[in-house]
């Protein structure tokens, strides 16, 4: 009797440890999608494996690791701890932490025969860049040997006069994860996580309305803190001149910029025509954040009102449709800790805040540039009064595990599914 085929490992390769890095850890633990995890630090950490164990295992916003994954009276995961080959088996997955290189072209993916990689780093977000940049580029990952390559955040292309290749996309799961092309798309960006959770919060209303009735969006997000801020005040690098980011983040509202409505273009084409303006403050929690979306649209005379009923309608019903579970309604009062590790959620809409306000808009058609004249002289009345309702929604995401990480995971299997 001849012997069947052993089946080959699936493995995950994983760039960077930090915030996302440990928590993809985590993610892909508890999903049992990969055999292996082969994750990158390039340098020594601590004084051992123990040090490295002790660092997964934890967490200061989430807790335990066991806890995590089978609740409190859990007991830990982590196990077969090797100090020289840097392995540690936890949850029954095999997790390998390579030391030796940070620049992506020399990290030996095709040694580890990792197919499939995802950067957290934060660090190589220029796809247009060559794998040999001196300091080091997202393509060296697919040079040293990935297939493909999944970046956990907005690409930031240096040169402003470059495009995105023609082998990179962004995309939003249950926004746009349909525009990758596994046949021409080998570096993937999965946004952000403000990004994410404002897709899903304006995607039903420009679905519901049409682009043509949404005259303009402002959102404002109020954000957890982040590894790029400092503890304490901290004198800035030279060149540098957001002074507010050397600011102590744990006894300050600090207001910084978001990339949030550049990159929801890419992610919904419309929105490059109806415009957004995006702001960002940041507070000093751990995680949890709140996006406050602001949007104007045209009444009209003869249709239903737009009213706070018919907003949180339509979100309670992409809700309810949603088989994903990314997009969440709720009528409850929530503070930001009760949405932690919700997982998948890309937007939590709290309708009990929703609130929407009609007023006339007063336009004079003598100072509308681009109308001819004799056009303006025809009519009967040159001053027109346009119906307009701006509507504020909330929605709340976790900007750590709960909404981006266990998204990005999708991502990451989504890709695996098809190589």
């Amino acid at each position: 009797m001849q012997n069947s085929p052993q089946k080959k490992k699936r493995k995950l390769g994983i760039n960077g440890f930090g915030r996302i890095g440990k928590l993809t850890v985590w993610d892909h633990v508890q999903r049992k999608y990969f055999d292996e995890l082969i994750v990158n630090i390039g340098r020594e950490a601590g004084t051992s494996i123990e040090d490295l164990a002790h660092y997964v295992e934890r967490d200061s916003t989430y807790g335990m690791l066991h806890g995590f994954l089978y609740g409190h009276q859990a007991k830990p995961v982590v196990s077969d701890l090797d100090h020289t080959n840097g392995c540690m088996t936890i949850d029954g997955i095999r997790v390998r932490f390579l030391r030796s290189f940070r620049n992506p072209a020399e990290i030996g993916w095709a040694e580890n025969d990792v197919r499939l990689v995802v950067d957290t780093t934060g660090q190589f977000l220029d796809p247009t860049l060559s794998s040999t940049h001196p300091k080091g580029a997202v393509r060296g990952h697919l040079d040293s040997g990935a297939e493909k390559v999944i970046v956990s955040a907005p690409f930031k292309i240096m040169d402003k006069g470059e495009g995105i290749p023609d082998d990179a996309v962004t995309t939003v799961m249950g926004i746009n994860s349909h525009d990758y092309d596994p046949r021409r798309h080998k570096i993937v960006s999965n946004a952000s996580c403000t990004t994410t959770c404002l897709a899903h919060m304006i995607k039903p209303i420009l679905n519901f309305f049409g682009p043509k009735k949404m005259l303009s969006a402002s959102m404002a997000t109020v954000h957890a803190a982040t590894g790029s801020q400092m503890v304490l005040d901290r004198l800035p690098k030279a060149g540098k001149n957001d002074l507010r980011k050397n600011r102590s983040i744990m006894n300050n509202i600090i207001l910084t910029t978001t990339g949030a409505a550049k990159a929801l273009s890419l992610v919904i084409p419309e929105m490059e025509q109806i415009g957004i303006i995006a702001e960002s403050v940041r507070i000093p929690t751990s995680t949890g954040s709140l996006i406050i979306l602001v949007i104007n649209l045209q009444e009209e005379i003869s249709g239903k009102p737009i009213r706070k009923k018919m907003i949180n309608q339509i979100y309670r019903q992409i809700a309810s449709d949603d088989s994903n579970g990314y997009l969440h309604y709720t009528d409850k009062q929530n503070v930001s800790g009760d949405i932690i590790g919700i997982p998948k959620a890309a937007a939590i809409i709290e309708g009990h805040e929703t609130h929407t306000r009609t007023a006339e808009v007063t336009i004079d058609m003598e100072h509308v540039p681009g109308i001819d004249k004799d056009i303006i002289f025809s009519l009967k009345n040159d001053i027109i009064r346009i119906p307009v309702t701006q509507v504020v929604v909330y929605g709340w995401y976790d900007n750590e595990m709960g909404s981006y990480v266990h998204m990005l995971g999708d991502r990451v299997v989504s890709i695996a599914d098809n190589l």
